[in-house]
């Protein structure tokens, strides 16, 4: 059985902890494509040539402990806006999509150009400073040293970036189904997602 469920949205809007829930709850195989990015964007931080670094792209990559820092989400955000890096990476994407069992993928143009066929596809979304004020908590609560105003500017550009590229730009696919979660809860927010899919499965 093969079915795909595209997840986008912006940072921070919720689209990683629906996506676990919703890939745990019927079954499924669960891709964060973020990470791809991010493991090919702090290896730009070392050196390492974008392009070059996508194409080499391992699953160990994946597994760095430093992915979720705000440097290594900057320098993502850079590397995605490159047409040569999204090529390498989409093959890889694809191929997990229609594994079989189910498949869950978030990021920002699974259903618009990774999986325009997606049997079910969601768009998360919030406004920038709810979303600013979770990434702000989070980054408190690891340790990091910022402040809400920094966090907000860079949840700015960062949309202003994803949204603006040449290359597939961040938007909610045709036949997505919008989800803002700027006044839900967690448990809310999953549970819109799941009744969505649900209309999707028995359509």
């Amino acid at each position: 059985m093969r079915f795909t469920i595209a997840i986008d949205g912006p940072a921070a809007a919720g689209k990683g902890t629906i996506s676990k829930a919703v890939a745990a709850h019927y079954g499924f195989a669960h891709l964060d494509t973020g990470l791809l990015y991010r493991a090919v964007g702090r290896k730009t931080l070392d050196g390492t040539q974008a392009v070059a670094a996508a194409e080499a792209l391992t699953p160990e990559d994946l597994e760095a402990s430093d992915l979720r820092t705000p440097q290594v989400a900057q320098a993502a955000s850079k590397v995605a806006a490159i047409p040569e890096v999204r090529a390498a990476l989409t093959d890889f994407q694809r191929a997990f999509a229609r594994r079989s069992g189910g498949a869950v993928l978030d990021g920002r143009d699974i259903g618009t150009v990774i999986c325009p066929s997606a049997e079910a596809k969601l768009f998360v979304t919030a406004s920038a400073e709810v979303r600013a004020e979770r990434r702000f908590k989070e980054l408190m609560a690891g340790g990091h040293d910022t402040g809400f105003e920094t966090v907000l500017k860079d949840v700015k550009e960062r949309d202003a970036r994803d949204m603006n590229r040449a290359d597939a730009p961040l938007k909610p696919a045709e036949d997505a189904v919008l989800i803002d979660t700027s006044s839900l809860g967690i448990d809310e927010a999953i549970a819109a997602a799941i009744a969505a899919i649900d209309a999707r499965r028995t359509a």
